[in-house]
């Protein structure tokens, strides 16, 4: 009997489980590797963040989905990829060494600091379930200590919040604090004045939503102002201490709370054998077929992936869709273990969301805003949400959000401390 070959995914985001869907199991023994046993839905991280939305309604565990359709018959492993040796073809997380026949590298991307890696002890981040949920924590724990001091000065710290990164993500998150002023701090909060919340965007380009088009990124910019969002466009931010960012003309803003967004850059591993050379953004350089260069065996899709070409001189943009059209396409390749036709993107269109009713959308033939924009961001992520029982949880408290302003979800849990887990190799 023909022994199947192995084939390690390494990372469970979007193109990491498009590719287990696409991948013939019948032919492949297919192993996904995951820091976490759960995908989760990252646009939707900001909703988390602002107390919108539960982390269960956007997350799945990975071994309930592979009971069933098209993930069925692949093998869950639970670690964080140690080292990868590219000769020996094995990979070592911090309970396992496996051997692989073709690994698949599809772990995303982290926060980008930029070369000050010491940001990360001050700001906070929304790039996973668990970081969205510090800083919901943090911003409501800042909202009962405001409305009990007596001290204007701690209040104004308290209640200053600095968001940095004018990209989707930093607009979403910046609307979504707007929205919280205009209508939960003004209600829930009556000792706290909404004039002394103030909320920055902090944006080093000359204009918001980077990649979409001007008509979009001047519409973000008004919905913001009405928000009572002060954006600062044209200015980065080159310090924080002691609760206090100073931009690059000089500038010092009260920042109690600074939530980075700025950038992301490729999951790194520790490369054993001849390793691949990685280019900028830390993305592993691949062919026309997601090949690693100067590897045999070795793929990479997704945002970890930098793939250019004549459309796409700089790579394909670090997007959802980008992912998801990889994976598939490579799957479909595996299974015919055929390499003649090449990927190609096919755009279709961006969107942002910044408030209630205000959403910007750059679609193939047409640019929507406003409320048609929202309908159709909130269309497009709902059906892409994994699961009936998330899309159903989502659906209801967006519609309960939307009739009567306000969330259940602002619960202030502060979590207790694992024991000492040595025994399991973590340090």
């Amino acid at each position: 009997m023909k022994t199947k070959e192995r084939i390690v995914i390494v990372g469970g985001g979007f193109a990491g489980l498009n590719l287990i869907k696409g991948l013939d199991k019948r032919r492949f023994e297919v192993i996904l590797v995951d820091r976490n046993n759960f995908h989760s839905f990252p646009p939707l991280f900001y909703q988390i963040a602002s107390s919108g939305l539960d982390p269960a309604s956007i997350s799945f565990p990975f071994r309930r989905e592979m009971r069933k359709g098209k993930v069925k018959g692949a093998r869950f492993h639970l670690g964080e990829v140690k080292r990868i040796d590219v000769d020996r073809k094995e990979l070592q997380t911090q309970y396992e060494t496996l051997s692989y026949d073709r690994l698949i590298i599809a772990a995303g991307t982290t926060n980008n600091f930029f070369g000050n890696p010491e940001l990360i002890k001050y700001v906070y981040t929304i790039k996973s379930v668990s970081e969205a949920m510090r800083t919901r924590d943090e911003i409501l724990d800042r909202l009962e200590r405001a409305s009990l001091t007596h001290d204007a000065e701690l209040r104004r710290r308290l209640l200053s919040f600095v968001v940095v990164g004018g990209g989707p993500s930093g607009v979403e998150v910046a609307g979504a604090l707007g929205e919280m002023k205009r209508d939960i701090i003004k209600r829930e909060y009556p000792s706290i004045d909404i004039d002394e919340v103030n909320i920055t965007l902090l944006e080093g380009s000359d204009k918001l939503l980077g990649a979409m088009s001007p008509q979009s990124s001047a519409k973000a910019l008004k919905y913001l102002g009405e928000l009572m969002v002060d954006v600062r466009l044209g200015h980065v931010m080159k310090e924080y201490t002691d609760e206090q960012v100073t931009i690059d003309d000089g500038t010092r803003l009260t920042a109690g709370m600074v939530i980075w967004t700025a950038g992301v850059t490729g999951v790194t591993f520790d490369m054993g054998g001849t390793g691949p050379t990685l280019v900028r953004g830390n993305r592993f350089e691949v062919d026309r077929f997601n090949r690693v260069k100067g590897l045999d065996d070795v793929f990479a899709v997704g945002d970890i992936a930098y793939m250019a070409t004549e459309a796409f001189p700089h790579g394909h943009p670090q997007l959802a869709q980008v992912a998801i059209q990889q994976a598939r396409h490579l799957a479909d390749n595996l299974n015919r273990d055929r390499w003649t036709e090449p990927f190609v993107y096919n755009d279709k269109g961006s969107m942002a969301t910044v408030g209630r009713n205000l959403a910007v959308a750059d679609l193939k033939h047409m640019h929507l805003y406003g409320w048609p924009a929202w309908l159709a961001w909130m269309f497009i992520h709902l059906i892409s949400i994994l699961g009936m029982r998330n899309k159903a949880n989502v659906l209801l408290n967006w519609t309960w959000a939307y009739w009567t302003y306000n969330t259940s979800l602002r619960l202030l849990v502060h979590t207790a401390r694992y024991p000492l887990r040595s025994r399991w190799g973590e340090r």
